[in-house]
């Protein structure tokens, strides 16, 4: 247990609660996640457990098969993700009310026009990096974009 940085010091060290790191521990449990921490008036707890590939196949033998539950991948993760090349406003169609340049579903070729990104008035088309079929836009017509922000997931 460690005291958050920049909160006051105080007198006395505060009591451990075992009864909310037994909770955490079988929260990790549960998700199967590696790592959780937990803050609370300005103290917190970080449980963490760090498993070798042999204990847990030996593990994964002596409990039953559950369901699979799927964890949502971070886009910018995503092999296929296009990110963005600048900071600025984009645009999913060349003009206001326009059909889009892609959709969820199109197949696009490398360097077919993607989106429009507005910046410092000036229109940048943003050629699809490969050949590939869109499977996800991450963006809405007209959003405000970072530098690096995934924009959509070609596959």
């Amino acid at each position: 247990m460690a005291r958050k940085p920049g909160s006051p010091p105080t007198s006395h060290a505060p009591a451990v609660d075992h009864d909310v790191i037994r909770e955490l521990a079988k929260l990790l449990e549960e998700t199967g996640l590696t790592e959780i921490e937990f803050e609370r008036d300005g103290v917190s707890i970080r449980v963490a457990r760090h498993s070798n590939a042999p204990a847990a196949r030996a593990r994964a033998a002596e409990v039953p098969v559950a369901p699979t539950v799927t964890v949502p991948v971070d886009p910018a993760q995503h092999p296929g993700a296009v990110a963005s090349p600048m900071v600025g406003t984009a645009y999913l169609g060349p003009a206001p009310g326009a059909r889009p340049f892609v959709e969820v579903g199109s197949r696009v070729k490398a360097g077919e026009p993607l989106i429009i990104i507005e910046a410092m008035k000036t229109m940048n088309q943003i050629p699809a990096p490969r050949s590939g079929t869109v499977i996800q836009i991450l963006i809405e017509d007209g959003q405000p974009v970072e530098y690096g922000a995934p924009l959509m997931i070609i596959e």
